[in-house]
């Protein structure tokens, strides 16, 4: 939808992005099946299909608002807000704009996963804790040493991007309970430079960590659905 607003041509899934659709798309389709089967009284797997069709919905959209992060960053070219023009100052701003939204959704995308894993595992984490993230349902598998295939993979894909993921985290925090994070650096460069011009903090280095919670999210959606699905075919086969 952005890329057609952005005059760009449609996105095409391919790659990391395009196999984890397919595994979700394929785990809505499982769940159509069982539905058929079994009629569904207890209305579970209607459920977890619409959950499922929400987490790609969800994927989607971020990887849109990173696509427009980075569309709008290129066009950002001094570094000193003082000296853009109008076109870039607003150029600039829509950057902000969706680099904020994608990295609240990196972390809503995941927490929607948690949810799902709750659930389809029997995980008991509000047992834990009421209002529970993804993060905290990685812990119960540890912790009820179940499936320890899965949460071992999991564990190492949010290890592997821990950095990006602590730093996007602060960010999301900040927006969220606090103030804009740009509020914030803009308040301590005004400490630092009283009448000075402030520089803009390095935009390319947060497009990358924000990159690298998107590809955390991807690879970790991956995992989760196509050990889902051959699961399930195996349940089913026998």
């Amino acid at each position: 939808m952005l890329r057609i607003l952005l005059g760009e041509p449609p996105r095409q899934n391919e790659g990391l992005l395009g196999r984890t659709i397919d595994a979700m798309v394929q785990t809505t389709r499982l769940l159509k099946k069982e539905i058929q089967l079994h009629q569904d009284p207890s209305h579970d797997y209607r459920k977890l299909e619409v959950w499922t069709r929400g987490l790609i919905s969800s994927l989607d959209e971020l990887e849109q608002c990173l696509y427009a992060a980075n569309f709008f960053r290129k066009k950002v070219v001094h570094n000193y807000e003082q000296d853009m023009t109008t076109t870039e100052r607003g150029d600039y701003a829509r950057y902000v704009f969706f680099y904020k939204d994608a990295f609240i959704r990196v972390f809503s995308t995941l927490d929607k996963l948690g949810t799902l894993l709750n659930e389809l595992y029997d995980l008991n984490t509000t047992k834990v804790k009421a209002h529970f993230s993804y993060f905290t349902v990685l812990r119960q598998f540890q912790y009820f040493k179940v499936y320890d295939d899965l949460g071992g993979r999991l564990v190492a894909i949010k290890e592997n991007y821990r950095e990006a993921l602590s730093i996007l985290r602060r960010r999301r925090n900040t927006e969220i309970h606090y103030m804009n994070h740009e509020m914030k650096d803009d308040l301590w460069q005004r400490h630092q430079t009283l009448y000075g011009k402030i520089e803009l903090e390095d935009l390319d280095q947060h497009i990358h960590e924000l990159e690298q919670g998107f590809q955390m999210v991807c690879e970790t959606l991956e995992v989760v659905f196509i050990y889902t699905n051959q699961r399930w075919k195996k349940l089913i086969s026998n």
